[in-house]
């Protein structure tokens, strides 16, 4: 069963502060240890202010490769391109923000093959993944659709892979590049960030559900072999 720790905070900004903190010590470790790291981050709302903080810290940015977890198959920047997001803040810092759709095409598997292909040039496993989890119970892109089983039990080798949500979200209704549940799970460090009561009890609710769960968090979460942390705050 997956080790699981939650870590509760007063309000997000604590928990932006703690969580930024956090990825900074994982960073450097691996640079210490390797010379480099490599870490995947979620777009969305939430961490905005987490990568506001992180981006303070004094790190050797030169040496981290950052990658996001999941892109909407758009133009680089579009309103919807998480990477665009991630770049802002972490590319005038120095870090090398890689765009896994770089750039829009309607083959979405074409998509899906060629960030994989991408992934395999880059250290592995990953450092850190930080997830989020929508209110569907979604984490990365890993969505209910027609690769949904071919994001959560695809070869172990494959590290990212296009797909098209079904239904597609309405905030944002194109179809995606996502890392896999296995390019999620080996990361050396995985972290979870969400705030609200509803996420929470989703969150807890997939946890217990296990390997059957209906929401895709508690599918990538199930049977993780190393401990995941989730930090929360109302």
């Amino acid at each position: 069963m997956t080790e699981i720790e939650w870590w509760e905070y007063d309000d997000a900004a604590e928990m932006a502060a703690a969580v930024a903190g956090d990825i900074q010590f994982i960073i450097e470790a691996a640079i210490d240890a390797r010379g480099a790291a490599v870490i995947a981050l979620p777009g969305g709302k939430t961490p905005i202010p987490i990568y506001g903080h992180l981006a303070k810290a004094k790190i050797d940015w030169k040496r981290v490769t950052i990658v996001p977890t999941d892109e909407r198959i758009v133009p680089l920047g579009d309103a919807l391109s998480n990477v665009t997001m991630i770049g802002k803040t972490f590319i005038p810092k120095g870090a090398r923000v890689i765009p896994i759709v770089p750039q829009a095409t309607a083959d979405y598997k074409s998509a899906g093959r060629s960030a994989d292909a991408l992934m395999q040039d880059l250290h592995w496993p990953l450092d850190l993944c930080l997830l989020g989890v929508g209110g569907d119970g979604h984490t990365a892109s890993i969505f209910p659709g027609p690769d949904f089983d071919e994001a959560l039990a695809g070869p172990k080798e494959r590290r990212a892979l296009g797909v098209m949500p079904d239904p597609l979200p309405a905030e944002a209704p194109v179809p995606r590049v996502t890392l896999s549940r296995e390019g999620i799970v080996t990361a050396r460090a995985l972290m979870i960030a969400v705030t609200g009561q509803a996420k929470r009890d989703v969150i807890e609710t997939a946890i217990k559900q296990g390997p059957s769960s209906a929401y895709p968090i508690g599918r990538v979460l199930a049977d993780a072999e190393l401990p995941v942390d989730i930090h929360w705050a109302p």
